[in-house]
C-alpha cells in the first residue's frame, strides 16, 4: 500500500484482474474454458487476493511470488463457489448478480470447471520461481489444508449437516471459521510469505487478525443475507433463512450478531497493534469486512 493510494483495494483488486485473465486457458472455444472464464471473472469483490497484497505490504514488499498467490486463492474461492451453488449443495440460481456457472453451462460442465479451477490454483503456485522451493512446498501446503478435507471443504460439509438445527455457538463458530475463514487466513500467511519473510513474531500477528477476520466476514454475510437487497447483494437475499440455514443472526439475532462483529473488529486490530509493519492496507481490509453493503 502506498501513502498516496487512497483505496488500496481498486489497484489490488485491478491487478488481479489482470493475473486471472492471463493465467485462464488462452482456448476461447472450449466451453470448459469459457465456464472457467465464466466463473472466475465474473466480478466479485477479490477479498482473498486484497489481502495477499495487503500482507505482502506489512510483510516486506510484493514480489511475482505474490501474485501467483493472489491468483490462487482467488482460483480456490471461485471454485467453491461454482460448487456451492449446486443443486446438490446450496441449490442457488444467482451469483455476482448473474446466474450461476451451472445454470449457463450445465451441471456437469460446471463441476469440471471449479475441478479445473481449484487444479489450476496449486499450478499457480508451483510455478513460482523466486522463492527458495521449501518456502514454496510450505506455501502449496498452506492452501490445500485451507481448502480441503479439514478446511473449507470440512466447513461446507458441517454447514450441510447443520442445516435444520440450531447448532451451540461455539459449532456455528466451526463451520464459519473453516468454510470461510480457513482460506482467509491462507491467504493473508501466503501473502506474508510470498515475500520471503519467515519471522514468526510477524507470522503469529497475521495469524490472529486473519482468524477474526474470517469470522467476522461471515458474520457479516449472516447479517446482509436478512438486511440486504438481492439487488445489491448480487445473489438471493434471505436465502439462508430459506434454507433454515444456522447463523449468528438465527442464534444470536441481529443485535447479537452485531455485537460479535464489533468484537471481532476490534480484535483484528489489536493483532495488528504493536507487530512492527505497515499495516494499514490490513486495517483497511478490516474495516471494509465489517462495515461493507455487499
Amino acid at each position: 500500500m502506498t501513502a498516496s493510494t487512497a483505496d488500496p483495494l481498486q489497484e489490488w483488486r485491478a491487478r488481479s484482474e489482470v493475473l486471472l485473465a492471463a493465467a485462464l486457458p488462452a482456448d476461447d472455444r472450449s466451453r470448459l474454458a469459457a465456464a472457467m472464464r465464466y466463473a472466475l471473472l465474473g466480478g466479485g469483490k477479490r477479498i482473498r487476493p486484497c489481502l495477499v497484497y495487503a500482507a505482502a505490504a506489512a510483510a516486506g514488499r510484493p514480489r511475482a511470488a505474490t501474485d501467483r498467490a493472489a491468483a490462487a486463492v482467488e482460483m480456490i474461492h471461485a471454485y467453491s463457489l461454482i460448487h456451492d451453488d449446486l443443486p446438490a449443495m446450496d441449490d442457488d440460481d444467482l451469483r455476482r448478480g448473474r446466474p450461476t456457472c451451472h445454470l449457463v453451462f450445465g451441471e456437469a460442465l460446471a463441476i469440471l470447471a471449479g475441478d479445473a479451477l481449484q487444479s489450476l490454483a496449486f499450478a499457480e503456485l508451483a510455478a513460482i520461481d523466486d522463492l527458495p522451493a521449501a518456502l514454496v512446498l510450505d506455501m502449496i501446503a498452506r492452501l490445500a489444508a485451507a481448502a480441503g478435507g479439514t478446511g473449507m471443504v470440512l466447513g461446507q460439509a458441517l454447514d450441510l449437516e447443520a442445516t435444520g438445527e440450531r447448532p451451540q455457538l461455539a459449532a456455528l463458530e466451526t463451520i464459519h471459521r473453516r468454510k470461510t475463514g480457513d482460506l482467509i487466513r491462507a491467504s493473508v500467511l501466503l501473502g506474508a510469505l510470498s515475500t520471503g519473510t519467515r519471522e514468526p513474531g510477524l507470522l503469529e500477528a497475521l495469524a490472529r487478525y486473519a482468524e477474526a477476520l474470517g469470522l467476522a466476514f461471515q458474520v457479516r454475510d449472516d447479517l446482509l443475507d436478512e438486511e440486504q437487497t438481492t439487488a445489491v447483494l448480487g445473489k438471493r437475499n434471505g436465502a439462508d433463512r430459506e434454507r433454515d440455514k444456522a447463523t449468528y443472526v438465527s442464534l444470536l439475532g441481529a443485535a447479537g450478531a452485531r455485537a460479535v462483529l464489533t468484537d471481532l473488529h476490534a480484535r483484528c486490530l489489536a493483532a495488528l497493534d504493536g507487530c512492527g509493519a505497515d499495516t494499514r492496507g490490513l486495517q483497511y481490509l478490516a474495516d471494509y469486512a465489517v462495515h461493507r453493503t455487499h
